[in-house]
């Protein structure tokens, strides 16, 4: 008996090939960025096909999101440690304080 469902990447080509006149509508920085999202959700194709979702773009969003929050996080960590590096210590007085 065949398949019944289609692949979790079929889905995802699917979903990629809707937006396909959205993004041609847009400026071709947004057109990069948004083939950043679609790259960032098409690594986490694997968990999609686990969750087994029943509305499958939900999970593609959530996987681009999940993306963009470890992006954030990394650029926090190289700000907090770009300061730490650029701050002066503090010395012997000031600690007693």
């Amino acid at each position: 008996m065949g398949r019944t469902l289609p692949s979790i990447t079929q889905e995802f080509l699917g979903e990629q090939e809707a937006f396909a006149r959205f993004r041609r509508a847009l400026r071709r920085k947004d057109q990069l960025a948004l083939d950043d999202l679609f790259a960032a959700a098409q690594q986490h194709l694997a968990a999609a096909a686990y969750a087994s979702h029943a509305l499958p773009f939900e999970t593609f969003l959530l996987a681009m999101l999940l993306e963009e929050h470890k992006e954030l996080l990394r650029l926090r960590q190289v700000v907090e440690e770009m300061q730490f590096a650029t701050s002066p210590l503090p010395t012997a007085e000031e600690t007693l304080k």
